[in-house]
């Protein structure tokens, strides 16, 4: 049963009989000191209101707290499970070393005796990843710790030409990181690089791939994939590579054979260090 809840104020425009009457009707068990003084009636009143209240109002606050701890408690937990555990490296000797997410072997590094890519990447007994140096390895194996796709399923020759179709900022770079292991490029914040020459960028926008060339880093060209992106830059290096060779080539032409086309070719080539200058006969 409640009880309309009286303010001093209101108490105060009351005649003693009525407050008399108002204690009884809210069941007021606080004594009075004075049952001839007004006053006295308004502060037993008074005081018996603010006990009710504060009674009510603990257990809501305590029910408040004890939700809120649980839905801390919650976060927390979800948060621990979405994080992966860090890393511990073990080195065995140098030509082998193993990866540990607290006791649990995740991963090992091998070295065996192939000219180009030496140094491999070993989950489960099963090879994931072969590079030219121990530390493309090491960041292969912690970049898919993170990104938790350490100990997918190596898809086949078929599968490859179908990518999953990217949703998070990690997917989308180790997609791009991935095609840029195959052709030994190196990726920057500023772009992707091969032996220190700016190939050009690759990224992913409104669910469409696309690639720009160093050359022109204003126009994006659309792509179906991070391998058709990736591989168009492969070309870019191979055409620069050409087109050294054939200034390298001309370079060895008398000049007065050169056509006005080629000369201004050779004006724009940058040669190599090991090239020889020019130096008119």
């Amino acid at each position: 049963m409640t009880h309309h809840i009286y303010s001093h104020q209101q108490l105060q425009l009351k005649s003693i009989a009525r407050l008399k009457q108002i204690y009884s009707e809210i069941g007021c068990t606080v004594e009075v000191s004075d049952k001839r003084c007004k006053d006295a009636w308004i502060t037993a009143i008074v005081n018996y209101q603010a006990s009710k209240i504060q009674k009510v109002t603990l257990p809501a606050l305590d029910n408040q707290a004890a939700a809120q701890a649980e839905l801390d408690g919650f976060i927390t937990a979800q948060a621990q499970a979405i994080a992966p555990e860090p890393l511990t490296t073990v080195e065995i000797s140098f030509y082998y070393h193993e990866f540990y997410a607290g006791f649990e072997l995740v991963a090992t590094i091998t070295h065996d005796d192939d000219l180009t890519q030496p140094w491999v990447v070993m989950v489960n007994s099963v090879e994931k990843f072969r590079a030219n140096t121990w530390a493309r390895c090491e960041r292969f194996i912690n970049w898919h710790h993170q990104d938790r796709t350490l100990n997918e399923r190596v898809p086949a020759q078929t599968e490859t030409l179908t990518e999953e179709p990217c949703t998070t900022g990690n997917e989308i770079m180790a997609q791009i990181f991935n095609e840029c292991e195959k052709y030994g490029f190196e990726i920057l914040d500023d772009g992707i690089y091969k032996n220190n020459m700016k190939l050009g960028e690759v990224g992913h926008t409104d669910g469409c791939w696309w690639f720009t060339r160093a050359a022109d880093a204003t126009q994006r060209i659309p792509c179906d994939s991070a391998l058709d992106a990736v591989y168009w830059l492969s070309m870019v290096d191979t055409m620069l590579d050409a087109e050294a060779a054939d200034c390298e080539e001309l370079l060895d032409r008398p000049f007065d054979e050169l056509t006005p086309d080629e000369w201004q070719r050779l004006r724009e080539y940058a040669p190599l260090q090991e090239s020889r200058e020019l130096v008119a006969v």
